[in-house]
């Protein structure tokens, strides 16, 4: 096969499972993931698949074209997704709703562990590479979280953020009863 024809063949399969998101219900939580201009690799299909795992609410996607749904193991149909042409957009609209926003980064002020994550916590993954497609100090409500790490590499793969972030939010809510 081709490159040209697996592309198509994803894309294909990409479309089908995105009108069967139409029909996603959100999960057990009111967490929200923002994925910001990832690579629309194997990462953002896993991150789905975490995303129904942990109960989430919906994932938003910022810039994201279309990506292989198979890594999802069928949850892209199952937690709803959100598109999104700017940040911007996607702030406005989840400000909206009282969502308090954390952007995961490496060089983050807070530690995840030692931060009280609010009911409505809307987590933001950038580009493993690039970032975000944002300045990030033009949110000044926008609050930094850094998982700790000991070992010597920087940061971890941003599905594996995504499943840590998203475990923490799970543990607080079961110690306090919430």
């Amino acid at each position: 096969m081709t490159r040209k024809e697996s592309y198509r063949q994803m894309l294909l399969r990409y479309n089908k499972e995105r009108r069967r998101n139409l029909l996603a219900r959100p999960g057990a939580h009111e967490f929200v993931l923002v994925l910001d201009q990832l690579k629309p690799g194997f990462n953002v299909g896993k991150i789905f698949r975490s995303a129904e795992a942990f109960g989430a609410g919906a994932v938003h996607l910022v810039k994201i074209g279309p990506f292989d749904p198979s890594p999802a193991k069928g949850s892209f149909r199952k937690v709803p997704a959100v598109f999104h042409e700017s940040f911007d957009g996607c702030y406005a609209d989840l400000t909206g709703q009282g969502y308090s926003f954390f952007l995961l980064d490496p060089e983050g002020a807070a530690s995840l562990c030692a931060t009280e994550l609010p009911l409505k916590s809307a987590f933001v993954l950038g580009h493993e590479e690039f970032g975000c497609s944002f300045e990030p100090q033009g949110y000044p409500e926008l609050q930094r979280l850094t998982i700790p790490q000991f070992g010597s590499v920087q940061s971890l793969n941003v599905s594996i953020a995504a499943s840590v972030v998203m475990y923490e939010y799970v543990r607080q809510r079961q110690v306090t009863g919430e």
